[in-house]
């Protein structure tokens, strides 16, 4: 059957009818996404809805120093330093409280193969992790932190290790938290002048026959230093005798050629 529009075209004496694009759909108006915070209402325990880069503050302000409380010895080496698990578990609740959530966005990691020192073999692990430090309202800071960390291990702990220490660098230098130790320069001690050493010790050192001809020779010098050559202690015969003399002339008795 015909359509309305084709008869009152007929009726018109027109033969063909124009070709009529499709009525465009209705667009639907822009509706925005809601915003999750609109019908937010903080419980007693929330953080403060407040800038991320204002909760951070907050945190530097309650951690206010972490001190270097562990203490590494071995290896003839002997430090002390503030551990990963001390940094995290102080830096954990703080965070919380103000609503701040850290979060690793990328890691690089590189990993080679080395030994100990005894030969063990162990495996060398370097990361650097991007960090992204979100607010409680959910904005972030500008700028990805990118911190670095390395470790050994002898099983497959090695990554883990390296991302906890990038962790703790983090904390450390964005929080910029102080040890609070005691600084090496604080404390001034005024050197004395150190007694001299009597006479008679270096009488009985060169008397003994186990003195080297180095040491002796180190004797002379050092009470010629102290200008006391000439200076008379009571020699093995009862005499007395200049010091640096008695030790020459043991040490020409000995076939040091004079001890000096």
């Amino acid at each position: 059957m015909s359509t309305l529009t084709e008869r009152a075209a007929a009726a018109a004496g027109r033969t063909d009818i124009e070709t009529q694009a499709p009525a465009a759909e209705p667009v639907e108006p822009f509706v925005p996404a809601p915003d999750p915070m609109a019908d937010y209402e903080p419980g007693n325990d929330d953080p403060e809805m407040i800038p991320v880069h204002v909760a951070w503050l907050r945190v530097r302000r309650e951690v206010r120093a972490i001190a270097k409380s562990e203490q590494y010895n071995g290896g003839g080496t002997r430090f002390n330093f503030r551990g990963v698990d001390t940094v995290v578990n102080t830096f954990g609740p703080v965070t919380l409280k103000h609503g701040i959530n850290i979060f690793p966005v990328d890691v690089d990691a590189e990993h080679r193969d080395t030994t100990t020192s005894k030969g063990n073999k162990m495996r060398e692990c370097t990361v650097t992790v991007s960090w992204m430090v979100m607010g409680p309202k959910g904005d972030t800071l500008p700028v990805l932190l990118k911190t670095r960390g390395e470790a050994l291990d002898s099983a497959d702990k090695g990554t883990a290790k390296a991302q906890s220490v990038a962790l703790r660098v983090l904390l450390l230098t964005g929080g910029l938290t102080p040890t609070h130790d005691k600084d090496p320069d604080a404390s001034h001690v005024e050197r004395g002048e150190a007694p001299l050493r009597p006479l008679t010790g270096y009488r009985d050192e060169a008397l003994d026959p186990g003195t080297s001809k180095a040491r002796m020779s180190q004797m002379v010098y050092e009470l010629r230093q102290q200008q006391r050559a000439n200076q008379k202690v009571q020699n093995e015969t009862g005499d007395d005798e200049g010091i640096v003399a008695l030790i020459m002339r043991v040490g020409t008795e000995r076939g040091f050629g004079g001890g000096a």
